[in-house]
């Protein structure tokens, strides 16, 4: 494997215009559970009641059941090794964007500066009656907490059956389709349109970097089946190197 990592340092030393899509994945060395993998937090509850518009409008507490505690202490979670590694491939004028589908806003805290979130993010909460707005972990108690006009708060999330930013895609898809490589991090890469990226951006010409726990690109150029935390420091010290 270790020609793999020189293969791909390498590769991404001369560059300028990479690009990064993650998902739950790199997240979960912070403690943040996933979503699809085994033991993922839809194996124990139905995303269709948990994590909908549709029965969030009918019953919220039950969304809160599953974000209330995160939200409460978000302060509490913190980045780790590998979203510090894509902040400072951004600071080497590498890494331009960070499109990622977590909400939890890890890579924002590392450092990230053009951080894509198709997703939305847990930081950003408002009240679906007045517009208020509160920032996490400062908000209301309750499940769900209300407002104090009497309004539901929603963090700024997309719930399925929501309508994905035209504006937030189409910034995902403009830096997919300029850039030169594509590390895909940590995602299941089933779901869409965060799974179409890759494609998106191999049909312009760039190489893709996979780095997963189980291969999830079957077309990726190059496949790291390593922990985020672990590869993306190891290649941020060869580029280090290569550049001396």
């Amino acid at each position: 494997m270790e020609h793999l990592y020189s293969e791909i340092s390498r590769l991404l030393a001369p560059l300028h215009h990479c690009t990064a899509l993650t998902g739950a994945g790199i997240s979960a060395e912070s403690g943040i559970a996933t979503f699809r993998s085994k033991g993922g937090l839809w194996e124990t509850y139905d995303p269709a009641i948990y994590a909908s518009i549709e029965f969030f409008r009918k019953d919220p507490s039950k969304y809160w059941t599953i974000r209330g505690d995160f939200i409460r202490n978000y302060d509490s979670y913190q980045p780790n090794a590998a979203h510090y590694a894509l902040a400072e491939l951004g600071s080497m004028g590498i890494l331009q964007a960070v499109i990622t589908q977590n909400i939890d806003g890890l890579h924002t805290k590392a450092g990230s500066t053009n951080v894509i979130e198709i997703h939305g993010s847990l930081r950003h909460i408002y009240c679906l009656s007045c517009g208020a707005k509160f920032t996490a972990p400062h908000v209301p108690e309750g499940l769900p907490p209300y407002c104090a006009c009497g309004g539901v708060l929603k963090p700024g999330t997309v719930l399925f059956g929501e309508q994905l930013s035209q504006d937030v895609l189409l910034q995902a898809r403009q830096a997919s389709a300029t850039c030169n490589a594509m590390l895909v991090i940590g995602t299941s890469a089933v779901v869409q349109p965060a799974a179409s990226l890759p494609y998106l951006a191999q049909q312009n010409g760039a190489k893709i970097i996979e780095i997963n726990i189980e291969k999830a690109f079957p077309d990726a150029d190059y496949f790291l089946q390593a922990k985020a935390g672990i590869a993306l420091p190891r290649i941020v010290e060869k580029i280090k190197k290569i550049r001396q």
